[in-house]
């Protein structure tokens, strides 16, 4: 009997443990099953910054690895441009999802996200870091995706 209600019991936590994949890794593993590897897209930072009004730029990526970034005029954003950084740290789809994780896991007080309905990437996602604070929201919206050869 105590063998049983021990086997039960293992059963019970055990199902209570394998939780469903989140919406977060459903679209990631969508994402990763199109097996999109060279792709080009849109990025608009939406914040309170001084770049506000060169937005979009457009970011090719290949092998997960930034192979250009452009400002709407077509001026290629180098390296040393003062915006490189930061618009890096949101210029690829993998880059994206890691971003989004870490809002959904504390960094942020609220975070809003909308997937691509066919290939699961975050189409927009929106960052309220302070809730109690001014300008420091953040929004990133992805378009136009582009796969390449």
């Amino acid at each position: 009997m105590k063998k049983l209600i021990l086997l039960t019991l293992i059963v019970i936590l055990t199902a209570c443990s394998a939780a469903a994949p989140s919406e977060l890794d459903r679209n990631r593993q969508t994402w990763q099953d199109s097996g999109v590897t060279h792709y080009r897209f849109s990025l608009h930072i939406g914040c309170f910054c001084v770049f506000s009004d060169k937005m979009p730029i457009t970011v090719e990526v290949q092998n997960g690895e930034v192979v250009s970034m452009t400002y709407p005029d077509g001026t290629l954003v180098a390296e040393t441009d003062p915006n490189y950084e930061i618009f890096s740290q949101h210029a690829t789809i993998e880059r994206l999802f890691s971003e989004l994780e870490a809002g959904l896991t504390g960094d942020a007080e609220e975070v809003t996200v909308t997937y691509d309905s066919s290939r699961g990437f975050p189409a927009e996602i929106y960052f309220d870091y302070i809730k109690a604070a001014a300008d420091d929201e953040l929004g990133l919206s992805v378009s136009n995706l582009e796969v390449l050869e």
